[in-house]
């Protein structure tokens, strides 16, 4: 297990993980994977690891633990450990380093990938891993009728994915992306031998799409709805093994309930909610069983309007419901600070934001003048603003018991109803809400994205996946000039001629505010004293950090808790 190593493909709860690779596009997310120290976040040099133990941790249950067609994080976290892929990342440097493949070759001109495998691989069924199900994962993940079209999007540039021996693969591709290696090296590599199809619908609905068969540090254990997922260490990894012997996902949807779980002794490790971690931890107690830890990471908040709907068609009626919402008052009051304000689709930590343009302000008096302009006011005085015979009511769409979501939208339903516009908070479980999402079955929704190492705003931005299956832009925002910078960028391998182009992105997004960018959170999490080696990490370049539970993780034989 090494989340490090994320897996390839685009939404998720709202942003992270790692199921069968290393490069992370955007994530939709709402509670971040993430992981820390224990012990005070300090390697234990003089102790040595020893095998057994479980980590406990909660999850919200996941819809397919099949890594081509699953849709959030809280998926990946469990796959991450069941999946490997070719290439890995290093969680020092970022930069690749083999997996499956023990080696690679990159042609001078960016269109050939040759990948040279392992010859000691076996899936957890004890079939040998070869190139054959190299070739049949990627062609599943090419073909049309499989629901991956938000993961798909990074591929299309792959003509021919070809054997060349049983433990060599080639990719040869139509023109260059700067993304190509980590992408390639990235998917899930299934077994052909389980999840062969015909029809597309056979593999979005296959048995073992809960339970899934892969050749990573972890075996599928079992499921049990509505309570748990559980793997176990595969005793017969390829690489080095796990120490833990069991990891446990508990389905708790409730933060509030989920914290209490946590305090019982019933869990390990958690993200905790600001209130939590600013008002209910800091005691001597907590601190005598729990490590903490918190840091920016690389996601963002957002309310996504829908411009489908004829409230956000206009780009002056946007930018106005930005203005009517109080960010900072978020990041001081929900947030104790624990965040920061966002103004565009990139890190705030990196090149590729523009850190020049400053926040909307929240300033009602100038929003309420811009709606007017674009049309909206109230003509038959029932207190909302109408526009040709249509009132400005929406739903604005959100996770069930999500505690932060919640304040989030109570407070913008009261600013938006002091200036006319009508709102109904419209909760549901996740399924179902991914489910509207992915239909564009909503008005407004909130969510998170999480963004990768490298960033590459096509899966989110780009007009195209506005039309894809289960497309990332659910929002239909469609902007041409968005859409060449988006394809000049993917085929530019200087990184800082690319973040130029980003930050002119980032400009136009600021202008358009397709979103209203909320917040960029930082990660806040504990986990039980008795893990060690639970290594920290700088992300590379970018000042946060980032961590490697993988097989690091251990627990000391006198404190370990669950015996076999």
């Amino acid at each position: 297990m090494s989340p490090s190593r994320s897996l390839v493909r685009v939404h998720a709860r709202p942003c992270a993980c790692r199921v069968a690779a290393f490069v992370l596009p955007a994530v939709v997310v709402f509670a971040l994977a993430a992981g820390l120290c224990g012990r005070g976040f300090a390697e234990d040099v003089a102790e040595k690891p020893v095998p057994g133990d479980w980590l406990v941790r909660r999850l919200i249950e996941p819809g397919t633990l099949n890594p081509f067609t699953a849709t959030d994080s809280y998926e990946t976290m469990i796959n991450a450990n069941v999946y490997d892929s070719l290439l890995d990342l290093d969680p020092r440097t970022y930069n690749p380093r083999p997996w499956l493949a023990e080696r690679w070759e990159v042609s001078d001109d960016h269109l050939t990938y040759t990948f040279h495998l392992r010859k000691d691989v076996r899936f957890h069924d004890g079939r040998p891993m070869t190139a054959e199900d190299v070739v049949f994962s990627f062609n599943a993940l090419m073909n049309p009728e499989v629901q991956c079209g938000n993961l798909r999007n990074y591929y299309l540039d792959v003509k021919e994915a070809k054997k060349l021996d049983d433990f060599t693969v080639q990719f040869l591709c139509s023109k260059p992306y700067f993304q190509m290696l980590d992408f390639l090296g990235g998917f899930a590599v299934l077994p052909k031998h389980v999840f062969a199809f015909t029809k597309g619908e056979e593999f979005n609905t296959h048995k073992n799409n809960r339970a899934p068969i892969g050749t990573g540090a972890y075996k599928f254990l079992h499921w049990k709805s509505p309570d748990e997922i559980a793997i176990v260490r595969n005793e017969d990894f390829w690489g080095e093994k796990a120490h833990l012997q069991r990891i446990v996902f508990k389905f708790i949807p409730d933060g509030t309930v989920a914290f209490q779980v946590l305090l019982q002794g019933s869990a390990d490790r958690m993200n905790l909610l600001p209130d939590q971690w600013q008002n209910q931890t800091d005691t001597d107690k907590f601190k005598g069983s729990f490590a903490k830890q918190k840091y920016l990471v690389p996601s963002y908040t957002y309310l996504g309007w829908n411009q489908a709907r004829p409230f956000f068609k206009d780009k002056r009626v946007r930018q106005a419901l930005t203005m009517l919402v109080d960010r900072q008052k978020m990041v001081d009051k929900i947030f104790f600070g624990l965040a920061e304000v966002a103004t565009g689709p990139f890190f705030l930590k990196t090149a590729a934001n523009d850190a020049a343009i400053k926040p909307w302000p929240f300033d009602p008096e100038r929003a309420e003048k811009l709606l007017e302009e674009a049309g909206w006011t109230d003509t038959d005085g029932d207190g909302v603003l109408d526009k040709d015979g249509v009132a400005f009511r929406f739903e604005l769409n959100l996770p069930a018991k999500s505690v932060v979501g919640e304040k989030i939208a109570t407070v913008v339903k009261e600013q938006f109803r002091k200036s006319g516009i009508d709102v109904t908070i419209k909760p549901a479980e996740w399924a179902v809400f991914i489910e509207n999402l992915n239909a564009k079955r909503f008005d407004a929704c909130f969510l998170s994205w999480s963004m990768g190492y490298r960033q590459d705003p096509y899966q989110i931005w780009h007009s195209s996946q506005a039309d894809v299956d289960h497309g990332s832009n659910r929002i239909e925002f469609r902007n041409k000039e968005v859409d060449d910078i988006i394809e000049k960028a993917r085929l530019e391998f200087d990184e800082d001629k690319r973040n130029a182009m980003y930050r002119r992105l980032h400009g136009i997004l600021h202008d358009e505010q397709p979103y209203t960018f909320l917040l960029s959170q930082y990660d806040l999490l504990a986990v039980h004293q008795r893990f060690r080696n639970v290594g920290v990490f700088d992300f590379y370049r970018y000042g946060v950090k980032e961590y490697e539970p993988g097989n690091s993780w251990w627990v000391p034989s006198a404190v370990q808790k669950y015996k076999e």
